[in-house]
């Protein structure tokens, strides 16, 4: 941890978990309504298991209970959620529905995935920066793959920390070159393209994956694979990156595909840690949103 940084919000919660404190209950008697239009085994337990160890109760509505725009408009099932539910999270295809609901909710809208980013998992992997390496700024994030929605939170949080971050990638697979210019005119981070993933992972402190073909893109599989050929991350482009390296991967990772069943289990890798303090990072954000932190 940065010396004169003190402890964050999801560090705390995580710290109260991890003791056995079961008195600490800040979300007593509030609901949370979980609205998953796009599933995941992840973004489901973690959130639902966090807001109850903390008290609270979450509700599952998946996509045969909630069609935005088919059954009910957006800006309707935002005030009837939020005439009964203390807060809402949303794991949606269309990221102008999660902005529909923000704008329509009063209570708040978390955004648990959309197609244009996902900043829950990205204020998980910076929690477990801080675990493993001490700190966020100056430090060089480099992810090989498809310049997707994990990309563009990436991408976002380098307009707040003064880190790198390069986004190594097949051309035709950029991310947003509008979501890159806000970052870089920002003047925190400094975020970059490249096409050559073994020039993009020197030095670098994480490296980072995620699958090729994303849900909702398995029909392009085949091809992505031929694209995608050479920047999958294996023993030899970690070796590479240098033994500094952390390697963490969103998951569920497609091992032999995207990364190798070595690397994932191999002593860089901190994936299961990762993975966990999705529930602790979104802890941190629930309790800032309802003004418990």
């Amino acid at each position: 941890m940065h010396p004169h940084r003190p402890p964050l919000t999801a560090q705390k919660v995580k710290a109260a978990l991890k003791s056995g404190d079961k008195s600490y209950r800040p979300f007593a008697g509030k609901t949370m309504a979980m609205v998953f239009t796009k599933p995941s085994m992840r973004t489901r337990v973690s959130f639902e298991t966090g807001f109850f160890r903390l008290g609270g109760h979450a509700i599952y509505l998946g996509p045969d209970t909630i069609q935005f725009g088919k059954r009910e408009a957006t800006k309707d099932i935002a005030r009837v959620l939020a005439g009964y539910n203390d807060v809402i999270m949303a794991r949606l295809f269309a990221h102008d529905d999660i902005l529909e609901l923000a704008q329509f909710s009063k209570v708040p809208v978390i955004n648990g995935l959309t197609d244009y980013n996902h900043p829950c998992q990205i204020m998980a992997d910076a929690l477990t920066m801080l675990e493993c390496k001490g700190r966020i700024e100056g430090t060089k994030v480099t992810y090989v793959g498809d310049g997707n929605n994990i990309v563009h939170s990436w991408i976002r949080l380098a307009a707040k920390f003064d880190f790198e971050f390069v986004c190594a990638c097949p051309e035709g697979f950029e991310p947003d070159a509008a979501t890159v210019e806000l970052a870089n005119a920002a003047g925190a981070g400094r975020v970059s393209v490249s096409h050559d993933p073994f020039e993009a992972v020197q030095g670098a402190d994480v490296v980072y994956t995620d699958v090729w073909a994303s849900m909702g893109q398995k029909e392009e599989a085949e091809e992505r694979k031929r694209r995608f050929a050479g920047f999958q991350v294996n023993e030899e482009l970690m070796a590479a990156a240098g033994p500094q390296a952390l390697f963490l991967h969103c998951l569920p990772a497609e091992r032999g595909i995207e990364t190798t069943d070595a690397v994932v289990e191999g002593s860089q890798s901190v994936v299961f840690q990762e993975a966990e303090n999705r529930m602790h990072a979104q802890n941190g954000v629930l309790l800032h949103a309802l003004g418990l932190a």
